[in-house]
């Protein structure tokens, strides 16, 4: 079955990164690319008709221009309008395409987490069917080094496979923080750090025994590194990602490091990434 990707497109300058980024990956996976944009339904049928046509040849004009830009070969489109809203139709429109991938433009509102929440970027995130892509950066940024947080979730095992099937050849590092109760109070205690270097090697044991697991149903392995840290969840993953920015994090959509909502609010308003969020199933 061939692949279809799912680019939500509002017309916005913001928006043609994550154009660009729609129509390399198309070109590479040879996937069919769809193109949607939504309408608001509450103006007449006559503006409808003419906004629509208006709409089709601004996305057909942007797709050439990228093209050019990046020196793409033109993939297998399809570009359509509808009326709605947005992240209802984006939802709709990628189960009734079977889409193999949705990809968005990131959110405008940067450094505003309390802003994030009810976008259509963040709704679509919550429930979409497949994996979602939020894209910032330049589509000539390729994605070789990638980011995936991890713990012993079905969550973190189906986005690293998820990971690894659409991107064999990158370079990933698996990112696991630990917080062990009691490391305030007793961190100074002989026994206790005793105690607490048994509990993260046998995390690191654990955790390397799960990764040589799923390596070994698939044929191909990129190069991996499983990277430890001690601390919050949240607080180390985002330290991670201003001190060392990847080319793409990839992140499972709920569950995984506990507080998800959080996290996805904090990424989306401070994106030092393009971000793959992947659903738990």
């Amino acid at each position: 079955m061939s692949q279809t990707l799912l680019f939500a497109s509002d017309l916005s300058a913001e928006n043609r990164a994550a154009f660009a980024r729609a129509v390399r990956l198309a070109v590479e996976s040879g996937a069919r690319l769809d193109i949607i944009h939504v309408l608001d339904p509450y103006l007449p049928h006559r503006v409808l008709h003419d906004l629509e046509e208006a709409v089709v040849a601004d996305i057909r004009t942007t797709l050439t221009d990228l093209r050019e830009d990046y020196a793409l070969p033109e993939p297998q489109s399809l570009i359509q309008t509808m009326a709605g809203a947005p992240y209802a139709e984006i939802i709709r429109e990628a189960h009734e395409r079977q889409a193999d991938m949705i990809i968005l433009g990131a959110h405008r509102k940067r450094g505003q987490p309390d802003l994030v929440a009810g976008t259509t970027l963040a709704r679509v995130l919550r429930s979409a069917p497949c994996p979602v892509l939020s894209v910032s950066h330049l589509a000539t940024q390729a994605w070789h080094d990638i980011l995936v947080p991890v713990d012993f979730s079905l969550t973190s095992r189906h986005t690293l496979r998820e990971t690894l099937r659409r991107f064999p050849e990158a370079r990933l590092t698996l990112l696991h923080a630990w917080d062990i109760p009691g490391e305030r109070e007793l961190g100074s205690n002989g026994d206790y750090a005793r105690w607490r270097d048994r509990e993260v090697e046998r995390m690191r044991t654990q955790l390397e025994r799960e990764t040589e697991q799923l390596m070994g149903e698939l044929d191909d392995v990129p190069e991996l590194e499983l990277v430890l840290e001690q601390g919050d969840p949240l607080e180390v993953l985002m330290t991670r990602l201003r001190r060392q920015p990847p080319d793409l994090l990839a992140l499972g959509s709920r569950g995984q490091l506990g507080r998800q909502s959080q996290i996805t609010e904090r990424l989306l308003s401070e994106p030092h990434c393009d971000i793959m969020l992947c659903r738990a199933w």
